[in-house]
């Protein structure tokens, strides 16, 4: 693999966040909060026809996507045939802590069965151990792997400012297409503050908002704070108003 610094480049963004960031809200009018939602169902109790309502829901609403346990890829991908809504998946879910062997051929089999984006959980403790090259192999594995968007998520709740600040920076190197805040699983979900500090680090790279968004007022806040996804259980009642 090329040399990638990792501890210079997430010491210099640290060092830049503490000398300048400031969070803030912008002022965008938001227009179509349904083209951000990627409706979501990972429950384990989860049934084939909770699954086939959750499609119709999103082809109704026109939702970004549906998101979905792996072993339900394929049905989902059946329902949303002819529509333009993303079937979404989840790999070393909730944990992360899932070998990088195993994240990569949960995700090849998910792209084969029809994900169009998977969604994959970083290796939280790893992380916070400072094994930033483990971390960084863990999610580039999975994205040349896959070869489809790859949203790492990060599991803000866990983690301080300097470790959201890392996680972010690893993803992007790695050749991530997103970061997530939130599995929904953890102790706590999405925060504005920490999607605007996401948004802040990525850059022009995606940035899912996901774990507690159940109002239109919740999603907006989002929004404005800097994400382009928004993943929740809530859609309709968010849209429905």
């Amino acid at each position: 693999m090329m040399f990638v610094d990792l501890r210079r480049l997430i010491e210099e963004k640290i060092g830049e966040y503490k000398e300048k960031y400031r969070f803030k809200l912008s002022d965008i009018e938001v227009k179509n909060v349904n083209g951000y939602i990627e409706h979501t169902n990972l429950k384990a109790t989860t049934t084939d026809d909770e699954i086939k309502k959750l499609c119709e829901e999103a082809k109704v609403y026109n939702f970004r996507g549906v998101c979905v346990n792996p072993s339900f890829v394929s049905l989902v991908k059946e329902e949303l045939e002819e529509t333009d809504v993303k079937v979404v998946t989840v790999v070393g879910f909730p944990l992360g802590a899932t070998s990088t062997k195993s994240k990569a051929y949960e995700a090849k089999v998910a792209v084969e069965d029809g994900a169009d984006e998977i969604d994959m959980v970083l290796h939280i403790g790893r992380l916070k151990s400072g094994d930033y090259d483990y971390v960084y192999e863990d999610i580039k594995k999975v994205v040349e792997t896959c070869k489809k968007p790859v949203k790492v998520i990060i599991e803000t709740c866990y983690l301080t400012d300097e470790e959201k600040i890392a996680a972010c920076v690893i993803s992007k190197e790695a050749g991530a297409a997103f970061v997530k805040t939130s599995t929904g699983f953890g102790s706590g979900g999405a925060k504005a503050e920490d999607v605007n500090l996401m948004r802040w680090v990525v850059g022009d790279l995606g940035v899912k908002a996901s774990g507690g968004v159940k109002t239109f007022e919740d999603a907006v806040k989002m929004i404005r704070a800097g994400a382009n996804s928004i993943g929740t259980s809530s859609g309709v009642s968010i849209v429905g108003k």
